[in-house]
């Protein structure tokens, strides 16, 4: 905590950090700006905002988007669509040879993939859009402007596309000339802004209790805790040793060194939670149990859209779990590492090079995902258990969930960056 508070003293003392943080809040606040902007032909005083928005893939966009969605804005869809085709774009470099190649040339390879990723963008928002016109008419269709009609279509697939591509733009601008990853940080500030809101809801439905005050700092400890929880799951590795075989050039000598293979807990990171709750919401959005009675399907439905539900727990658990394993092992190679340490001279001590070690590490990495993937799955569910504990549904999917891991590790991530620009920058 002193060394946190000693980096905060000394960033303005450092001209280039100061310069890249002001340039990253400039940009943070026409993105947020952009998000109450409402879309030509609403008119924004006769919405109903927030409705039919807060579970499932809708209620996942709109946290991503800071509340941008409910509100019809003109960055409605924020960054989503651009995550979606990194996501897809990265699965390909695991899955197709052809850009496995592409992505071991280098810069020039990953230019080529950013290029593609982003052509793929434009595709995905203007479906997006297109959806989100047909949701907007279902939600808001009183509040749309009968002399605008003819053009609501093509003017908001226009305008969302071209703001995700601008919120994109502004991503990729703070990760070259601001500070942290652009991305994230645009997803977590959005996540943010719906925090004081949710944190008054809870400080007023509190204070017609007794006691409320204990309460409400109850809860903050328990947020704490849950926050020193996941900062250990996001930063937990298991540390491999690696020694380095020596080798002797004219009269100096190279290598010899030991020291150690970093191989997270939870390498899969969110992405596990943001998968199942896809697949939670899916027989809900394809209306899966057509077949089925009145009285099944409305239980059904309650199983996968009521996040307090023990069975609903129970199944994304399992999801998590699974996801949590299928995706380490596509994003984790175990050879590609055993060949880069062959090729460096380096073996962990008593394990041959080659496959033996290739099967160590692989060995390790299933050890280690277990109970990261159990663990990751009770942050996912804690929403809803706080939810049963008495805590209202916008402050609860703060103590867990995509919300709290997304928040913890950017800023994890962005003081790590400042830590480092500090003590390269600092004056001697």
């Amino acid at each position: 905590m002193k060394k946190l508070f000693q980096t905060l003293r000394n960033i303005w003392s450092i001209e280039e950090l100061r310069a890249k943080i002001l340039y990253t809040l400039l940009l943070i606040l026409i993105y947020r700006i952009g998000t109450h902007i409402v879309l030509p032909g609403i008119n924004p005083t006769t919405m109903n905002v927030g409705t039919n928005s807060n579970n499932g893939l809708l209620g996942l966009i709109d946290a991503f988007s800071g509340g941008a969605f409910s509100q019809a804005s003109i960055f409605a869809l924020g960054i989503m669509p651009y995550i979606s085709a990194s996501i897809f774009m990265q699965l390909m470099t695991v899955l197709v040879p052809q850009f496995q190649k592409m992505q071991k040339e280098g810069d020039s390879g990953r230019k080529k993939i950013n290029q593609y990723t982003r052509y793929l963008t434009v595709a995905v928002t203007a479906v997006q859009a297109s959806a989100y016109v047909a949701y907007l008419k279902q939600i808001h269709g009183g509040s749309l402007l009968p002399a605008y009609t003819g053009y609501f279509w093509l003017s908001t697939v226009v305008i969302l596309t071209a703001g995700t591509l601008f919120v994109m733009w502004m991503g990729e601008k703070i990760t070259d000339r601001g500070l942290g990853n652009g991305t994230s940080l645009i997803i977590m500030i959005g996540i943010l802004g719906r925090l004081p809101n949710s944190f008054i809801n809870e400080f007023q439905a509190k204070s017609t209790r007794p006691g409320f005050i204990l309460i409400f700092i109850i809860e903050l400890a328990i947020l704490i805790g849950i926050i020193l929880g996941c900062i250990l799951l996001i930063q937990g590795t298991r540390k491999v040793p690696v020694n380095y075989a020596k080798q002797i050039v004219g009269n100096r000598q190279f290598g010899g060194a030991r020291q150690f293979l970093p191989l997270k807990v939870n390498s899969a990171g969110v992405m596990p939670i943001i998968f199942a709750q896809a697949i939670m919401f899916l027989p809900t959005l394809f209306n899966l149990t057509s077949l089925a009675s009145t009285e099944t399907k409305q239980g059904i439905q309650r199983v996968f859209t009521d996040h307090t539900s023990v069975w609903y727990m129970l199944i994304y658990s399992f999801v998590v779990i699974g996801f949590t394993f299928l995706y380490t092992a596509l994003i984790f190679n175990p050879k590609q590492i055993a060949d880069n340490l062959k090729q460096n001279n380096g073996f962990i001590p008593g394990v041959k090079p080659g496959q033996p070690t290739t099967d160590f590490i692989g060995a390790i990495m299933d050890k280690i995902t277990l109970p990261g993937a159990v663990l990751l799955a009770v942050v996912g569910i804690l929403p809803g258990i706080a939810q049963l504990l008495g805590v209202t549904q916008g402050f609860s999917t703060f103590f867990g969930g995509t919300s709290l891991l997304i928040m913890v590790g950017v800023i994890l991530d962005t003081l790590q960056q400042i830590d480092r620009d500090t003590v390269v920058d600092a004056p001697v």
